[in-house]
């Protein structure tokens, strides 16, 4: 492997999200083919996925790879979209908390793993809008929204966001997916949702379901 890339792979192996910012640059500027890049940080975020998984590896780890990781996409998936090229995922999943809610941890868990599941992931970030996400979703055609609300004073917002996509004639063209400490089972039935799981590995294996993988 080629050692720019192995630069990346050591950057969101050590969280380093300026050195994955960079060396994603440099990447570009050499002409190397940024589809091999994706695939050795997937490659590396599943590793670390897995870790986690056994309990080598803790929260912080998980989260500050895939801060690194995030940190590279753009780059990336903008030269992607110049050459005209695409990356084979297993689907497009929006990932956001909810308006008025500004808790990072559990969205940026099941953001890194779905993309070591090899989902790509549109992480928005928090305190996103409905307009926010209507717009991630026809931009970036996406398969599943899945909505972040930690606090009983936002999971509201969740319901908000699914009517909003009924106005604008997006519910059928999109899956989605609630989670966060406040929400529950029976309040994902009562707005409309079409899945909802406590932990960050359950919420993979529900995506993998909503989409048929």
């Amino acid at each position: 492997m080629q050692p720019t890339i192995e630069t990346l792979r050591k950057a969101i192996q050590e969280y380093n999200s300026g050195l994955a910012l960079k060396t994603a640059q440099e990447i570009v500027d050499q002409k190397i083919d940024p589809l091999v890049a994706i695939n050795a940080m997937t490659e590396t975020i599943r590793e670390i996925g897995e870790a986690f998984g056994q309990g080598k590896l803790w929260l912080p780890d998980l989260v500050g790879a895939s801060d690194a990781m995030q940190a590279a996409l753009p780059v990336l998936d903008e030269e992607i979209q110049r050459r005209g090229e695409h990356r084979d995922t297993r689907g497009v999943v929006i990932v956001g908390a909810v308006f008025g809610d500004i808790h990072s941890i559990g969205k940026t868990m099941v953001a890194a793993l779905l993309t070591a599941s090899g989902f790509q992931v549109e992480d928005l970030g928090v305190n996103i809008q409905s307009e926010q996400f209507i717009e991630a979703i026809k931009s970036h055609n996406a398969d599943i929204l899945a909505m972040s609300a930690l606090m009983t004073t936002t999971i509201a917002e969740q319901k908000k966001v699914i009517e909003v996509l009924k106005e604008t004639g997006l519910r059928e063209k999109v899956k989605v997916m609630v989670g966060g400490a406040a929400v529950t089972e029976e309040f994902a039935k009562d707005i409309g949702a079409d899945g909802y799981d406590p932990t960050a590995p359950g919420a993979v294996e529900l995506a993998m379901k909503l989409i048929g993988k």
